[in-house]
């Protein structure tokens, strides 16, 4: 059967989407959580050649740069911490990924359709002060978790394990929402 989506009227698309991205960021930060729980935490802590150096660090990347975009969009000023080393169990960043996900959700939907096309002042580093969109900044936050996940996904194959769930966006829009 084909399906086919409801299109909302124009001037709400964009905050449509923005709010949609940020709660499929949040079920695929589940689905991916869900599948590291059975898998060996030892493992989780070894050091597997990628960005980061394992499962437990690039979990630990993905929270710093959610948190600290949501801080940026909330007007406070985040600290970087770039390369910080994760010391504690890889089962609390599970723990705190999952909350910190449901926050950005949480914060989407307080903000109006016109709040998402506001700009914001941010400061990154190495790069200076910017003023982006909201819906920018978002769309910029969960593409950067997805490409971590599929990292997560690919040191989770360099240690043999090969029933990664699936992800991607548009099984979110059509299995999942």
């Amino acid at each position: 059967m084909l399906q086919t989506a409801t299109i909302p009227q124009t001037s709400t698309r964009l905050a449509t989407l923005t709010r949609d991205y940020a709660a499929y960021n949040h079920w695929a930060n589940e689905q991916l959580v869900n599948w590291l729980k059975n898998k060996p935490a030892h493992l989780q802590e070894e050091a597997v050649a990628s960005s980061f150096s394992g499962i437990k660090q690039t979990l630990y990347h993905i929270l710093q740069v959610q948190e600290w975009w949501l801080s940026s969009l909330t007007g406070v000023t985040p600290e970087l911490a770039y390369g910080a080393v994760f010391m504690g169990k890889v089962e609390d960043l599970y723990t705190d990924i999952l909350e910190q996900s449901a926050q950005f959700v949480q914060h989407l939907q307080s903000l109006s359709d016109e709040e998402l096309a506001e700009n914001c002042y941010v400061d990154i580093p190495f790069v200076g002060e910017v003023k982006r969109p909201v819906f920018e900044i978002v769309q910029h936050t969960m593409n950067h978790s997805s490409y971590h996940r599929g990292q997560l996904i690919t040191i989770g194959h360099q240690l043999g394990w090969h029933d990664a769930p699936m992800t991607d966006y548009m099984f979110y829009l059509l299995m999942a929402k």
